[in-house]
């Protein structure tokens, strides 16, 4: 029997009061835009009070005719559809909970750190090999252990076995000095001196953010950079309107969000959540649901486990970072605009003049591939691997191997 603490160990999905709320007013949603409210009468309101799109009322009245047709009486079918929606909140807290008491827990040691600032350091996976030397560089939102995951889906453990040998830069917790780190305190200060600190040149390989911080530190110290990986890499913020609409939206929030980064100093783990939370709302209740169809001790259920486990571990977001990277990045799409400086200089990706790889994952919702594939489209020297897999899949999903971790392998080899 699992011990009490146990089953109470996990808080996500973070932030939760929101999750649940989107998997309910998915269901509000659809009766009210199908016409389903009742009205004082009992009969269903096709019409009134709730707001219906120009799109649904040509299918509510398909619905009507498809019930007049058939002579089925429309408060049977409101009821049906109410039970499914209940139905589908029942499967949403039976996902939640069986996430929650999952047995699995991530037992893989760090390997030892061979250079530390702050809490910041950076883990050998294979201490004295004499294979090419690639510094993986995170995001700056998320824990490092995303290509470090588990046994069996570990990118770090994989390149170290074909004779790679793979430094991983952990972030750490942004304390009480790198809450008043910008993007070039980041950069040209805590990477830079990282750099430095290497045995020699490395390949430098960015993960998402942790990309465009490596092209800017590669642009810096071509010395200490022999050619640079970037993994679902974004650039172009506004590849479409729709990308455009939405970034501008995130943009939007900072006025709001002002508060928040004064008295804490960083934009904390619940807020980042939501804001990626956005960019599917009704995902998360939907991947929920389908976890609660899972035999929990199936090798699918550990790695879904393991990789929630990851995304509700987030750090918070050092304040300047934050006021950069919505407002610069994702409001004024500043790369692309060839307006985004580190330490005062502009970062163009076509001064640089070292081979690179870009890796970009066809079914990235986090990053559109079109964002990624203009930044690969300015560098003088890429090579592109378009990768049949997500954002975070092509690093650790079930098919990794072949999505990412083998062309990256060959592309280092030949170097």
């Amino acid at each position: 029997m699992m011990a009490p603490e146990a089953r109470h160990r996990r808080r996500g999905p973070r932030p939760l009061p929101l999750h649940l709320m989107l998997g309910m007013g998915r269901g509000m949603a659809a009766i009210g835009s199908a016409g389903l409210i009742p009205s004082p009468t009992g009969s269903p309101s096709w019409s009134g009070g709730w707001p219906i799109s120009k799109a649904a009322q040509p299918e509510i009245a398909r619905i009507g005719a498809a019930l007049a047709a058939g002579n089925h009486r429309p408060e049977a079918f409101r009821a049906a559809v109410i039970r499914r929606l209940m139905r589908a909140d029942r499967a949403l807290l039976a996902g939640i909970a069986a996430y929650r008491r999952h047995p699995f827990a991530r037992d893989l040691p760090d390997p030892p750190a061979i250079w530390s600032e702050g809490d910041s350091r950076i883990l050998d996976h294979a201490p004295g090999s004499a294979g090419p030397v690639a510094l993986f560089v995170p995001s700056l939102v998320n824990r490092a252990q995303v290509l470090d995951l588990m046994r069996g889906r570990s990118m770090m453990r994989f390149l170290a076995g074909q004779g790679v040998r793979p430094l991983l830069l952990d972030w750490g917790w942004p304390g009480a000095a790198e809450r008043d780190f910008s993007l070039t305190d980041y950069i040209a200060g805590r990477l830079e001196r990282a750099l430095v600190a290497m045995p020699g040149p490395v390949v430098l390989v960015g993960y998402c953010m942790g990309g465009l911080l490596a092209l800017a530190a590669a642009l810096r110290r071509p010395d200490r950079v022999r050619a640079l990986g970037l993994l679902a890499t974004p650039w172009d913020f506004h590849p479409s309107a729709e990308d455009a609409e939405r970034a501008r939206a995130a943009s939007a929030l900072l006025p709001g969000l002002e508060p928040l980064l004064q008295a804490t100093g960083t934009l904390p783990v619940d807020a980042i959540q939501t804001l990626f939370a956005g960019l599917d709302p009704f995902g998360i209740p939907q991947k929920f649901r389908a976890f609660a169809r899972l035999d929990p001790a199936s090798d699918r259920a550990a790695q879904f486990v393991a990789l929630e486990d990851w995304l509700n571990d987030g750090v918070p977001l050092a304040a300047p970072v934050a006021r950069e990277a919505l407002g610069g990045w994702y409001g004024a799409n500043t790369p692309m605009r060839g307006a985004w400086r580190v330490a005062g200089a502009v970062v163009d990706p076509g001064a640089l003049a070292m081979p690179a790889f870009c890796a970009i994952p066809h079914r990235d919702r986090i990053v559109p591939p079109d964002s990624a594939r203009a930044l690969a489209a300015r560098l003088p020297r890429s090579t592109v691997h378009e990768a049949a897999s997500g954002h975070i899949g092509m690093a650790a999903g079930g098919n990794a191997e072949a999505a990412l971790w083998r062309p990256l392998l060959e592309w280092l080899r030949s170097l």
